[in-house]
Formats: structure tokens, sequence, C-alpha cells
């Protein structure tokens, strides 16, 4: 009689599944279910994937492959590759073998995770053995990509191999039906890392009394650098202006928007107003920073939040990720400032040596563990643009992504990405991979960790790359370091990558309107484009219209001044300006002849040199700085107007020049702008408002008047310049009103944070043309 009960007949499966199933708690949940419906046989990891063998009856089968898919661990994002028929073999009973590396890989490498509630509970648990251990994980929560060496993803192939496991912890990582079973991270008090507090000289150890010290420090005002998951943080007290403001001083960070961590997410209300989507988006494993409306009835929004995002009107959060942090916040009862702990736009920093040469004169005192970071992850990034979050960078939690391409490809394929905040990416088969944040190419961190990550992407994944793709800018480091790393090159335009990208979750086979607007990149013609709009499709590109060029003097000087650019507005059109500074005079002798006035047809320059007309800001300290603070100017005036009201205002917009040049480029004029702009006698935030409402304007006449003529009704955004909310919110209101199709992409930055993977798409899609 069959084991299975009479009349049934026993048979037996091999089911393979990929995606996202090791790191994850996969092969216990997998031994779990067999047990639940009495399946015989055995599950394995092979690398990158989970094999199972399976006997029992067919009903129960059929109901264990489909628990496999639809009753999946929440982090885990099965994929069933195979099921086939197998011979059965009478075996009793399901156990869970030992990992193979044998097999034709097909890996996920997982982000790092939260940590979960199970062990937030057991942190916070007196009677719990890891109560207030700071490292506290399970297979549903911990560190991954930041501590795997090599995969399959075993603990000897990661950074905690040289923690041996002491008997309590070892029993738990081998018993199938503990939710430790192969937490790769396991440890506890006896056996795991250990925080380690170091202030001028003095030291001390053991996770009770470094953390003790460290609180004590951030209660009395001191600058704290914290080793987190993926990096260290610069940590103050957000309510004592004293330490924020000698955070900035020392770093130095004068205007660029600090970062708050909350204590809980069930008292995140009092300090932020977040949408249920943001709240949803904070509260999810990612736990990215999010931009959010701050609650102006805090306190320490009434003393220090001018200090935390001058001249901003949202805020930066996230909430406690790691056990240290949980630890850290519960003890102090209130946001704490959280920013990288880098230099200059460089890779966060990972290790005690870097943060202790590096960042001395920083911090007054460092909160150190032993668990190595072999990489680095910065926190990513999320925003809230056309209705729903979207990244603004990847990073810790959010990244490796992986993306589906719309063909397979027959050779790897690395794309290097730009200059500015860069990322790489990899790309196989039907698979694309991006990285983590890795930050501006501008020094030898940059490029050190740079190629750490092209290096540990490859192997990880086990993939050797055959073609690498790179930006047209010759001067860009990621274009040098491509031209001689061997591999064949291929460059790939700018913004014909950003464009690419804008269409990839749509339309790739058909013609769309794309606008690829930034700060600069360098053009087809030689001249730095930034406000371009095409038609075509990937591969296939023309551009079809642009805005009038102008001649910025002092080259890539003009990012960080915006006074530049509209000083050359002024002086293309003979508008006179009575904010120019002292340097202008010099600067007009130089624009006059011509010297270091790169001509450019950006709209990021546009935008920087409405924020100087308006006196929004002059000179920047950061990259962008003048047209996130025009955008919160013209959000103090938009507060003041109901939707009707604002759509009156766009009816009676200024509508600026549209005019075909000899070679059948559509050209707009922004020199009807400059009038308004200048105009002393309007309120700044009015004027503010104003060009931004002109600018979206722009936008949507190019879109009727390239549909009216050439019969296209889909329209992308790519670029920096749609990280402006208020443009690609009202932008996207209006096409879709009109009639159009319109992409905006939600798993990818439309900055240059997301141009990798727009190279890659726009050389395959040309390869194949």
């Amino acid at each position: 009689m069959s084991p299975d009960g009479p009349g049934s007949e026993r048979s037996a499966r091999r089911i393979r599944l990929s995606g996202h199933v090791q790191g994850v708690g996969f092969r216990p949940f997998v031994y779990r279910t067999a047990a639940r419906l009495r399946i015989d046989g055995h599950v394995l990891n092979r690398v990158g994937e989970v094999e199972i063998y399976a006997e029992g009856n067919a009903a129960r089968l059929d109901a264990f492959q489909q628990a496999l898919i639809d009753d999946a661990p929440p982090l885990a994002r099965p994929v069933l590759e195979s099921s086939e028929p197998a011979t059965p073999s009478g075996g009793a009973g399901f156990t869970i073998q030992p990992s193979e590396a044998d097999a034709e890989p097909h890996i996920s490498v997982p982000p790092d995770y939260f940590t979960c509630d199970d062990c937030v509970r057991e942190l916070q648990d007196p009677g719990d053995r890891r109560h207030g251990y700071p490292f506290i994980n399970c297979t549903q929560c911990g560190p991954r990509y930041t501590l795997i060496d090599a995969l399959p993803y075993d603990r000897p192939n990661t950074s905690m191999a040289g923690f041996e496991l002491c008997p309590e912890c070892l029993s738990e990582y081998q018993d199938p039906a503990d939710r430790r079973f192969h937490a790769e991270p396991v440890a506890c008090e006896v056996c795991g890392p250990a925080l380690r507090y170091a202030a001028a000289g003095r030291t001390v150890t053991g996770n009770d009394a470094a953390l003790l010290q460290a609180i004590a420090a951030l209660r009395d005002g001191a600058i704290l650098a914290v080793k987190g998951v993926g990096g260290y943080h610069l940590m103050c007290d957000s309510a004592n202006p004293a330490a924020i403001a000698e955070l900035r001083r020392r770093k130095p960070r004068p205007d660029k928007p600090l970062a708050l961590m909350l204590p809980t997410r069930t008292s995140a209300a009092p300090w932020i107003l977040p949408s249920s989507a943001e709240r949803e988006l904070l509260e999810s494993p990612m736990r990215p920073i999010v931009l959010v409306a701050p609650n102006p009835a805090a306190d320490w929004a009434k003393g220090c939040l001018s200090l935390i995002a001058p001249g901003l009107d949202e805020v930066g959060v996230m909430l406690p990720y790691s056990p240290l942090h949980h630890l850290l916040l519960e003890a102090f009862g209130r946001p704490l400032v959280a920013t990288s702990a880098n230099v200059s736009g460089e890779p966060v920093f990972t290790n005690a040596e870097d943060v202790e040469r590096r960042l001395g004169a920083i911090a007054d005192a460092s909160l150190h563990h032993n668990r190595p970071i072999l990489r680095p992850a910065d926190d990513a990034v999320f925003r809230t643009l056309a209705g729903r979050p979207r990244p603004i960078r990847l990073g810790r939690g959010a990244a490796p992504r992986e993306l589906s391409l719309p063909r397979s490809i027959e050779r790897p394929v690395l794309a290097l990405g730009g200059h500015m905040k860069n990322t790489v990416a990899l790309a196989w088969d039907d698979r694309l991979v991006i990285s983590p944040h890795i930050g501006d190419m501008g020094t030898a961190r940059s490029l050190e960790v740079f190629e750490t990550v092209v290096e540990d992407l490859q192997r990880l994944y086990a993939v050797r790359a055959e073609t690498v793709l790179y930006d047209r800018h010759p001067g860009y480091v990621t274009a040098r370091w491509a031209r001689s790393c061997g591999l064949t090159g291929h460059a790939v335009g700018h913004h014909r990558a950003h464009a690419s990208l804008a269409v990839r979750t749509g339309a790739l086979n058909a013609d769309s309107i794309v606008f690829a607007w930034d700060g600069v990149g360098f053009g087809d013609d030689g001249t730095l484009w930034g406000g371009e709009t095409f038609i075509g499709r990937p591969g296939n590109w023309r551009r079809a219209a642009s805005m009038r060029p102008f001649r910025p003097p002092g080259g890539d000087r003009a990012g960080r001044e915006p006074w530049r650019s509209a000083a050359a507005l002024c002086w293309e059109t003979g508008c006179e300006w009575g904010g120019l500074p002292a340097a202008a005079d010099l600067a007009r002798v130089a624009w006059e002849r011509d010297l270091n006035c790169p001509t450019t047809s950006a709209v990021g320059r546009l935008f920087d040199g409405a924020a100087a007309l308006i006196g929004a800001v002059s000179v920047g300290s950061f990259e962008g700085q003048g047209p996130m603070w025009l955008e919160a100017s013209a959000n103090k005036a938009r507060a003041a107007l109901s939707a009707s009201q604002l759509h009156r205002h766009f009816e009676q917009r200024l509508r600026l020049p549209l005019d075909e040049t000899d070679d059948g480029l559509l050209l707009t004029d922004w020199s009807p702008l400059l009038p308004g702009l200048i105009d002393a006698g309007r309120d700044p935030h009015e004027r503010a408002l104003s060009f931004q409402i002109d600018m979206v304007g722009a936008l949507v006449d190019q879109a009727l008047a390239l549909r009216a003529h050439h019969g296209i009704n889909v329209v992308g955004f790519g670029g920096g310049c749609f990280q402006n909310r208020f443009l690609i919110t009202l932008a996207e209101e209006l096409l879709s009103n009109a009639g159009f199709e319109v992409l905006i992409d939600p798993e990818v930055p439309l900055n240059d944070g997301g141009l990798c993977a727009g190279q890659i798409l726009e050389f395959i899609a040309g390869a194949a043309a």
C-alpha cells in the first residue's frame, strides 16, 4: 500500500527555483512546507538556485509546488525555473542537504535587510539571551550584500567566517525548524561581533559599556561616527543647534541637507507628516531615507529644521534598520542626525582606520564594531514624484537592483555610468543588475571603490563582461578607465542613455517622445547638452527639440555658482541685473572673448540662473543647490493656490517661442522669462513659481508640437531635472490630460544614478537594430 494512503499513487519531481531564494530562509521554509504537506525528499542550495527533490502523491506535490511560490518568506522572490518528473526512491522524511557549487549558476545577490520585528522583540526582551545584543539577526533580516565574499551564501563565504559559533548559536544554526537555521550572520554576545567606543585616545570595549559611552557623548553634544551595516554615519543630536552647526562647520557641509534617523515607526508622527505611501516605504524592509514633509509643530523642527535642511521644505528621514540603531535611538529618545561618514562626495567609509585617520577632525568619538564590511553601501534615498515614491539614490536595502532586459544578449556587458552619482551595471542573458551608489568619481577613493564594485559584481554573479560601455565625455574618469581596461569599449551618448532608460517600462519597440533634462552632459556636437527632446526608440533616437543654448562663464564652476548662469542669460539678451558679484567683471571679459565659456542647452543651468535671479542662491556649496532651493521657494507660493487656481495660472502662463532651425530642430527660447525673474517688485516665491510653470508649459508645448508633426503619443522623462517634484508632477498631469501615455521609471533613479542601466538598454537596442 502507498505511504500516502490507499488509492494514491506515489510520484516524484525535481524542482528548480531561482530569484531571491538565498539568504532569505528559503530552505527552512521548504523543509517546514514539506513537513506540513507530508512530502518526502530533500532541498539544497546550488549557486544562485534552490533544487528540490520531492516525493508524494500528485495532489500533494501540486500543492507543495504551488506553496513554494505563494507562501514564500517575505524577503524571498522565487522564480520557478523547472519542474520535471523523477523516479521515486521510496525514501522517508525530508532533509536539508549541504550546498553544492557545481551547477550552472543563476545567482541573485540579496541586498542588506532591516532588523525584523521578531528580532526587535528579542532585542528588547530582558528574558531573551540576545537582549540588547547589537548584532541580532535571523534568516529574515540582517546584512547580506556588504558581508558576502562569495557564493553560495554560506557562513565561510562571508565576513562572519572568523566568528566561531558558540554551542547555543550552533544548535540554532543547525536546526531546520529554527528561524536561525543557516542564518549566516547569526551570533550572540558570547561568539559574535562586539562594539568598541573610542574618543581622545580612550577606548571602551564591551557592548553595553561602549553603547552607554556613545549615548552619553551624544547627549553632551558630541559628533559621533557610528559603524552600521554598509558604512559609518556621522551622528549628533537633532535638537542641539550647536552640535548640528559644528558638524556642518567641520565636515564642511554648510548647506547640503542632513538626514535624520527617527526612534521608532510608532513615534514617527510627532516629527514628520508622511503620506501613506511614504510611511509604507519608511517601514519596508529596505528602510531607505525618504524625503517627507516635516511636522512644523515638532520641537526640533522649530529650532533646528533650518539647520538640518536649510532652504528646503522637506527633510530626509529613515527608521532604524540595524539592531545597533534600534538600541541607540531607543535609549536616546529623539531623532538623531545621521549623515554619511565620507568626504566630498566619496563613498562612505567602512573601516575604523579610515574613520580615525580621515574623519578625526570631524568626529569627537567613534562607535566601532569588528564585523568587517566588505564593500560600502550608502543609504538609499526616495522622493515622491508624480504621485509615488521613486528612487533618487540606490543604496543599502535597495541594491543590487535586478531588472529584466527586453531581450537576451549574447555576451555580458558592463556599463560604467557617468561621473556624478555613479553606479555601475552588469548585464547578461536577460538580466541587468545595478550596483549601489558609489559616489562622484573625482577622488582616488572613489576610483578604488568603483574598481572593487566592478570586480565584485562580476565575481559574485559569476559573469565576466566582454564589452564595456561608458559615457561619451572624454574627460570622465569612468571613460578613461574603460579605454584602458582591456575590454572592447563602446561610448554611449549621455542623453541617449537617459532617453532609453526613460522608456524601459513601456515603449521599447515603438516611437516615443523623451525629455532628457539635466545639468550638463556631452552632446553629439561637442557642446554640453541638457535640455534635449528626442523622438524614436532605444538605439535609434533623433534629437527633435532643445532649449536655446547659452554660455555660462567658468566651465564646471557654473554648477556651484548659479550667478554665472544668471549672468550669461542676461549678457546673451542685454538684460540688466543688479545681483552680479564683483567677480563678474572678469567673467564678463572671459565671456566676451569666449574663454572657458562652453555652450550649453542644459535646463539645469537655466534653473541655476533662475535661482540666482530671484535671490535664492548666488553661490552654492553643493551641486544642485540652486534648483532645489528654487523649487522650495516656488512651493511657498504654490501652497496658497488650490488645484483650480494652479491650472488657471498655467493657462495664463508666459508662452515661450518655439522656433525651427534650418536643420529641423525645434528650439525653445527662454529669453522672455528674464524680465519676470529679475522683477524685484514681485515676491521672489511668486517669481519662482511662475518660472516653473512656464518651464512646464515649454515642455507641454514641445510635446504637443512633436505629436502634431510625428503622431507620437508616448512621453518619457529622463535626467536629474525631473527630480523636481513640481516640474514632473504637473507635467505628468497635463500630458496625461492631453491624452499622452506618460512613462516614469519606478525603480531606477532618473538622474545619473540610473545612467548605467540606460547605457545598456541603448547599446543592446542599437546592436539588435
